[in-house]
């Protein structure tokens, strides 16, 4: 059996996965996510491999930490970078935090679960949030990108 030649040149590469482990939501223009994600990322010297966003529950989440970190608490994101060179990564994210956290923060859901997608390419690109100047450096970054967000500005 003979196989015809493919244009495997046109098939775009995927450099961002989304997956939705136990929870679901709309997430709005996906290619547009992943273009804003790649700017980040060239905005900040680094080339961009590949993440996957894993949007999971707080439980979940939660285990993750236990078990990966050894904190036992509820966060937003968790982040684990499989380069140091450059933005390769998981990327794993509560949308029942995000959730909470947009009615504390007053803002909308997207708008929440945008900073929390940026804050995690941030942490592949090198930055951490531990101290108070770590963190304000943080906000300063999500604020910063989330104004050239194409699906919500």
């Amino acid at each position: 059996m003979q196989f015809p030649d493919l244009p495997f040149d046109d098939i775009p590469e995927v450099l961002v996965s989304y997956h939705f482990e136990g929870v679901a939501f709309d997430l709005p223009d996906q290619y547009a996510l992943t273009d804003w994600l790649v700017e980040v990322a060239t905005q900040e010297g680094k080339d961009f491999y590949e993440v996957s966003y894993i949007f999971c529950s707080d439980e979940h989440l939660r285990g993750i930490n236990v078990e990966y970190l050894d904190h036992d608490y509820y966060t937003d994101v968790i982040t684990f970078a499989l380069s140091e060179e450059s933005i390769h990564g998981d990327i794993f994210i509560s949308s029942e935090r995000v959730e909470e956290n947009a009615r504390t923060e007053g803002v909308p859901f997207l708008y929440e679960l945008c900073r929390v997608m940026v804050h995690g390419v941030l942490h592949l690109a090198g930055y951490g949030d531990k101290s108070l100047e770590e963190a304000a450096m943080m906000r300063r970054k999500e604020d910063y990108y989330l104004q050239h967000l194409p699906v919500i500005n």
